[in-house]
């Protein structure tokens, strides 16, 4: 069985003393039933990357892994204001998110940019959460599944065999983050299961089987339950409601049955 994975992104929010407060607040809610959540299910922050040394030390000796929002493909070189895979490696990264939307829409990476942070994410042997959904405009003119399958191919371009498994799929609709809009359960999980199916196809079933889809968009504590208890839908990428420590808590704790 798939564990499930709640992941928090925290965006372009904090300083570190906040940080810090908000991990310890975090832990005092869930650090005493650790063992049972980490049963079937992992749970990630991911800082900005200006907080990533101060949340690793505030997380040290936790269950909770520790992501990153972005990176940059190379090691190193001349790329004023980019981090680089050693970098992260280097304060115990585990997850590095790529092709989130804003990422996408805000700053215009495009599907080879964002396959080549996949790529160098594996290489780092790091997880990488790739991100695929589409526009207010592609949902409604039923282009959906059209747009979410090609960036999903594009994606994963020559990534292995042997890497499709490390990766986390995040089917985030765009209409639906950050606007209070969520799809609902089952349109959320017939995109997850067309995902499912696309990677069966290229990658065969006992992969696909093993492949974590997340959803994205508006999750919060009330509508998680309902969300993750779906069979393709393995967990959530949270935008603010991971900003408290009591709403991310409850989140972590989803029914998922």
């Amino acid at each position: 069985m798939r564990k499930k994975l709640i992941a928090g992104n925290w965006k372009m929010h904090l300083v570190p003393v906040e940080a810090r407060a908000l991990i310890a607040a975090i832990r005092a809610e869930i650090d005493h039933d650790a063992a049972a959540l980490a049963k079937d299910r992992d749970v990630m922050v991911a800082p900005p990357d200006i907080l990533i040394p101060a949340v690793a030390q505030a997380l040290a000796g936790s269950s909770i892994l520790l992501g990153a929002q972005n990176m940059h493909y190379e090691d190193k070189g001349a790329f004023t204001g980019e981090v680089s895979p050693p970098m992260l490696n280097a304060y115990g990264v585990t997850h590095v998110i790529a092709g989130h939307s804003e990422r996408r829409h805000i700053f215009h990476e495009t599907d080879e940019l964002i396959n080549r942070k996949v790529l160098a994410a594996l290489k780092h042997r790091m997880a990488p959460i790739l991100c695929v959904g589409e526009t207010q405009d592609e949902h409604d003119s039923g282009r959906a599944l059209d747009v979410v399958l090609d960036q999903l191919r594009r994606g994963l371009e020559n990534v292995g065999d042997d890497q499709v498994t490390a990766v986390a799929i995040a089917y985030e609709p765009v209409w639906a983050i950050g606007t209070g809009r969520n799809a609902t359960p089952d349109q959320a999980e017939s995109v997850h299961a067309a995902i499912r199916s696309a990677i069966l196809q290229r990658y065969g079933p006992e992969r696909a089987s093993a492949v974590r889809i997340i959803y994205g968009g508006s999750v919060n504590a009330d509508n998680v339950d309902s969300l993750v208890s779906k069979p393709d839908i393995d967990g959530a990428l949270v935008g603010g409601a991971s900003l408290k420590a009591d709403s991310f808590a409850r989140i972590v704790r989803a029914r998922t049955r």
